[in-house]
């Protein structure tokens, strides 16, 4: 930005050629605003202050307003400067009004913070005993500071990789955990954005044969008090504050904190497009740390409270929550709206990320109270030409609802009847088997109707929430006692079976059990129709220790242990991934089946004695076995043979259609296929697909 007079946007403080920066922030309601500039604890404004240390503040008011938005030039400011902001306005809680000039603020539009911070009194914009009161304490020594941070980085000839959705493989992974214990990673940046693009962890993914890397929350996220008190941390990061600026905490010591963790980002981003890998982040916009009422007053809550939160008509000291975090972003706004949409542009433009996962998106859905397909957010999203190629992934409900199969076509939505159903289909629960089929088939019951595809349907056995794929096969019931709880928090209805029992043990068959299981779960997420996502670690039987909700754990509970990898999964897992990469019918990009779509792809779903299902035969909750043929035109066909019993199912297997059929993978490792087949037993429990090679 090179103008030297003020305007009402760029929002948020943009450095400016000749120096200063431009600084704009948007309020109906405020009376004052003031940029609050920082030097650093031993006066000056180096790069080597104190994060954190009060510093000497001086304030410069914006002295401008345009509409809403007050703004002006600050000579002062430049790259690396530490600032806050401070509003003046009406305090009337009652009124949804909450400004208070004495608490210093985040700036919504930050693209850096440095510093902690200090759970007192002091960030609390209300008297704790006496909500309704305003505190006059000065927050500035317990608030972190934002930070200009240098747009400027050399990108070189960096280009996203732009793959297909039939072609992606999803795998979430959390960016500290991930190379925390990592042995080939140098320790110094183990747990760091520098650390997920070390040679090392990229090999990793290319190996594997992932083609999308989901992080998980890397927007400047908030450390709970509560957490804190007990030796806690969060971990996830589902507590955002900064929708601009990378987390700060996964900036190497080399990069610091005083910017450096964007370019750090970027370099990241950088490293995995060159391998061809796209990077998708989980987003949290549906709310910020600031909380309910009783939450402290850290951003916008002193700046715009009615406008960026959603407030209870008719009570507006309240807020209206279907998070359950205390609060919602006011998607009905203009303000709450536009932060959102300017946060996926700058992300998109500015850091080069490929796609988003939207937590609890159905409460970005919700202006006047219910979801809408048709809501403001969705109709900016779809219009706008920066996010056309960008992969947008829902997670469909909030706690107001399930709204799976209720998103635009340009979608995809986290489909949970798809972790459930292979659950339970796996587990032997009787009477799934249609439902099974469809998950396998890409959940037409859920999207065909409305002429969406099958990759409309992200897959997931597992996800972060909830038991990994090892813990699924070993136990029972949570055990979360490590989380401060009485084992209270988490999901009680996990649809796991330990395989009689509890927890690790070395009982040679159980322990083959549940081998077969994982591969069973693995091997259905991978052949199924739709796009595929492992829970990383999965592939290497990474385990918690049958903690299902791991959110704060930032210890070796959440951590990968390359140490006890799985090898032998690992090595079935990447096979998986590289047959289904290599065959279209294993990739369908529509529904096989549908009479009305001219397509490649076909698909016949048989009984285990190779004749078509009746009405009837769904409905017998003994029937267990299931068998799919998967072609494409030209291409390589499947016989995915399914037996989810407790004894042997002897399989008539279908008519090749080029030719003999030979093993494909199986989750059983001692089956095997010899000659001409046109029989086959199929373990209890356990999968095979067959291949009938095209030429």
């Amino acid at each position: 930005m090179t103008a030297s007079r003020s305007m009402p946007y760029p929002l948020g403080v943009t450095p400016l050629e000749g120096g200063g920066a431009h600084v704009a922030v948007y309020s109906e309601t405020a009376d004052k605003i003031w940029f609050c500039l920082f030097d650093d604890a031993d006066g000056t404004d180096g790069t080597d202050g104190t994060a954190g240390a009060a510093g000497t503040e001086t304030r410069f008011e914006l002295t401008e307003r345009t509409g809403h938005v007050f703004h002006t030039v600050v000579e002062e400011a430049r790259v690396g400067s530490r600032y806050g902001l401070r509003v003046a306005g009406p305090w009337d809680p009652a009124a949804g009004l909450r400004h208070n000039e004495n608490k210093l603020l985040l700036d919504p539009y930050a693209t850096a913070l440095d510093g902690r911070f200090d759970w007192g009194q002091a960030v609390f914009g209300h008297d704790m005993d006496e909500p309704e009161t305003m505190d006059t304490t000065d927050s500035a020594s317990a608030m972190p500071r934002n930070v200009i941070a240098d747009r400027d980085f050399d990108w070189g000839s960096d280009e996203r990789p732009l793959t297909a959705l039939e072609d992606t493989v999803v795998y979430e992974v959390h960016v500290k955990g991930f190379t925390q214990q990592h042995p080939d990673v140098p320790e110094e940046i183990r747990g760091t954005y520098a650390g997920l693009a070390h040679p090392a962890a990229i090999k990793y993914f290319t190996d594997l044969g992932v083609t999308a890397v989901e992080l998980l929350p890397t927007h400047q996220f908030v450390q709970d008090s509560h957490l804190e008190e007990k030796g806690l941390r969060n971990y996830w990061g589902y507590n955002s504050i900064g929708f601009f600026a990378p987390h700060d905490e996964y900036a190497s010591e080399a990069a610091g904190t005083r910017g450096g963790q964007v370019a750090e980002f970027k370099a990241m981003v950088k490293a995995f497009h060159e391998a061809g890998l796209e990077v998708w982040m989980d987003v949290v916009y549906n709310h910020t740390a600031e909380g309910n009422h009783m939450g402290p007053t850290i951003s916008f809550k002193g700046i715009d409270n009615a406008s960026y939160y959603r407030l209870v008509e008719g009570e507006e000291s309240a807020y209206f929550d279907t998070t359950g975090t205390g609060n919602s972003l006011n998607v009905s706004h203009p303000a709450a709206l536009g932060l959102i949409m300017d946060s996926l542009r700058y992300w998109v433009t500015e850091m080069h990320v490929d796609g988003f996962r939207f937590d609890l998106a159905t409460t970005l859905t919700r202006q006047g109270g219910e979801a809408s397909e048709h809501s403001a957010f969705l109709t900016l999203i779809h219009q706008d030409p920066v996010l056309q190629s960008v992969k947008m992934i829902a997670e469909p409900w909030d706690t107001a609802g399930y709204q799976v199969g209720g998103f635009p076509a340009d979608w995809s939505e986290w489909n949970g009847k798809f972790r459930d159903d292979v659950r339970e289909f796996w587990n032997g629960e009787p009477g799934v088997l249609s439902t099974f089929s469809d998950r396998v088939l890409g959940s037409p019951d859920v999207y065909e109707d409305s002429r969406r595809s099958p990759l409309s349907s992200v897959n997931f056995v597992t996800a972060h929430d909830g038991f990994t794929l090892a813990d699924l096969t070993m136990y029972a019931e949570k055990h979360n006692d490590a989380n401060g709880e009485d084992n209270q928090d988490g999901e009680s209805d996990n649809k796991s079976f330990n395989g009689g029992v509890e927890g690790p043990t070395d009982d040679g068959a159980v322990n083959e059990y549940r081998d077969r299981q994982r591969r069973n779960f693995l091997g259905t997420l991978l052949i199924s129709a739709g796009v595929p996502m492992i829970l990383g670690g999965d592939e290497i039987a990474r385990s918690q220790g049958g903690n299902n909700n791991a959110y704060c754990q930032d210890s070796e509970i959440s951590w990968f242990d390359w140490e006890r990898a799985d090898r032998d999964l690992l090595a079935f897992t990447t096979e998986l991934i590289t047959l289904r990469r290599e065959n279209p019918a294993l990739r369908p990009d529509w529904f096989r089946y549908a009479p009305e779509v001219e397509s490649d792809d076909h698909v016949q779903v048989r009984r285990a004695d190779d004749h078509s299902f009746s009405s009837g035969d769904w409905q017998q909750g003994e029937n267990k076995a299931i068998t799919f043929v998967l072609t494409h035109k030209d291409a390589d066909a499947f016989a995915y043979l399914t037996n989810g019993s407790t004894s042997v199912v002897e399989f008539q297997v279908p008519e090749a259609p080029h030719g003999e059929w030979e093993l494909a993978s199986s989750s059983d490792p001692d089956q095997q296929v010899e000659g001409p087949v046109t029989t086959l037993l199929v373990r209890d429990a356990s999968f095979t697909l067959l291949r009938s090679r095209a030429s």
